[in-house]
């Protein structure tokens, strides 16, 4: 986690030490240069660069002083609560510790949560859900790694979970109970949906999309990028997958060099692994067979196995198009919440 400090007094660069020393991280410090502190960023009389550059490169800002300052500070640079960096603010003595953006998705109630159990501080959080107790979708979201599929239908499943029980749906198993403010449903005026598809079984659904799918693919030499693409995203379109629930891709090493794959991952910006026939042949299932691979490969099927390589279950079994070969593997997820 990359974090960031301002300091603006000596008792200041005091708590932000304490504050260094209880959260791990990789920081940078910054403290006005008449402090000339050890460890500490000169900052210069006119910072503004220094703020914009840190704010866009950070996980989380930390002010030790005013909430003004801090205020006045990120002003410029805040853009969206999708991309904005977690905000804090702790008083100069480390007595409070307040979260002024970013709360849910960029992570700083949490980690204001964390540092005030730390510092043996008062953490002072404003955002309803929190305060009222009531499942925030967002946050859950962000903390366990998923797509938020629509802003907008977040905002108005937080405006409903405080006036009343929202349903939820979900395609994985419940390793919890729900939380505060969900109930059990399928359809409805609005609802929240964990799933890995792109149904909707709610009449405006928040989506909640884990990365659990990892495909396999197979490809002929020489095979550009559009024809992977095309055929990847066919394969996940006629199955009702949504594309950002891949996590990973694989396929067999005889194809660890081939540009148009390699091309494809990065542009989708999916991991690739590579296996060898040997790898591939271990991996246990019912698979499509092709003698033509196999005299080619020396294997049975590349994308099926390369699929199943990381686990789980096979959900689209070998198509093909344009020299392209598909699968797709869906790892055991459960959903737990608290």
């Amino acid at each position: 986690m990359k974090l960031t400090l301002f300091a603006y007094s000596r008792r200041g660069c005091a708590t932000a030490r304490r504050i260094m020393a209880v959260l791990p991280g990789d920081w940078c410090a910054c403290a006005p240069e008449r402090l000339a502190e050890p460890d500490f960023t000169p900052m210069p009389k006119d910072a503004a660069a220094l703020y914009g550059q840190r704010f866009a490169d950070s996980d989380a800002l930390i002010f030790v002083g005013s909430c003004g300052i801090a205020v006045r500070e990120i002003a410029p640079w805040v853009r969206s609560k999708c991309t904005d960096p977690a905000v804090l603010c702790v008083d100069e003595r480390g007595g409070f510790v307040i979260p002024l953006l970013s709360g849910h998705i960029g992570g700083a109630n949490a980690l204001a949560r964390r540092l005030a159990a730390a510092l043996q501080a008062t953490a002072v959080i404003t955002t309803a859900t929190d305060i009222n107790g009531r499942f925030s979708a967002d946050a859950w979201a962000a903390e366990n790694g998923m797509i938020i599929d629509d802003m907008a239908a977040a905002k108005a499943v937080s405006a409903a979970i405080l006036e009343g029980d929202v349903p939820l749906k979900s395609d994985f198993p419940l390793a919890s109970d729900l939380p505060a403010g969900t109930v059990p449903g399928e359809r409805g005026p609005l609802g929240i949906y964990v799933t890995c598809t792109t149904a909707r079984p709610f009449d405006r659904t928040l989506r909640l999309i884990p990365r659990c799918l990892h495909l396999g693919i197979g490809c002929r030499r020489g095979t550009e990028s559009g024809a992977i693409a095309a055929a990847v995203d066919g394969a996940l379109s006629q199955s009702g997958l949504d594309p950002r629930a891949v996590k990973d891709a694989s396929s067999i090493d005889l194809k660890a060099e081939e540009p148009g794959l390699l091309a494809f991952c990065r542009s989708r910006d999916w991991p690739v692994r590579f296996y060898s026939a040997g790898e591939l042949e271990q991996v246990p299932g019912d698979f499509t067979p092709s003698d033509f691979v196999r005299s080619v490969t020396g294997v049975d099927n590349v994308c099926e196995r390369a699929a199943l390589a990381g686990g789980g279950r096979l959900i689209v079994r070998k198509t093909a198009a344009d020299g392209v070969t598909v699968a797709v593997a869906l790892e055991e997820t459960e959903v737990r919440f608290g």
